[in-house]
């Protein structure tokens, strides 16, 4: 499920990003995507190659694993004060982003890669840099 009017845009300085064609207000659910799960022995592989920008960690049932979100959900872009917040579903292998605050239309939709969406501590390619 993605919520009519979301759409995949170019943003300033990140390449793609998400955005609506109209206002969208607190707590509605944008996007309901399921997710592939692997392994850690294939995390380990898929750090090697682009898609390790794209994973999520998934620690379903006490497992050391990942996933990769379909839908939208690997082109949304990080902020450290985002917009949205993302929500692992484990049960029925989802993630769902919901908007924590009003969003203006044509405003770019940002999750927090930390997982809460006011969570300040730097992310990997903020460490690395």
């Amino acid at each position: 499920m993605i919520l009519p009017g979301i759409y995949i845009g170019e943003t300033e300085k990140k390449g793609r990003g998400v955005f609506s064609n109209a206002e969208i207000l607190a707590d509605t659910v944008i996007e309901v995507s399921p997710v592939i799960v692997m392994s850690f022995k294939e995390r380990t592989l898929l750090d090697k190659t682009l898609l390790h920008d794209y994973i999520f960690e998934w620690l379903a049932n006490g497992k050391e694993q990942c996933c990769m979100a379909l839908g939208y959900i690997p082109v949304y872009n990080h902020s450290y004060t985002s917009n949205c917040e993302y929500f692992m579903n484990y049960d029925n292998d989802t993630i769902h982003i919901k908007a924590v605050r009003n969003i203006a239309a044509n405003e770019e939709l940002t999750i927090n890669y930390n997982g809460d969406w006011d969570d300040d501590r730097p992310v990997w390619f903020d460490v690395a840099q």
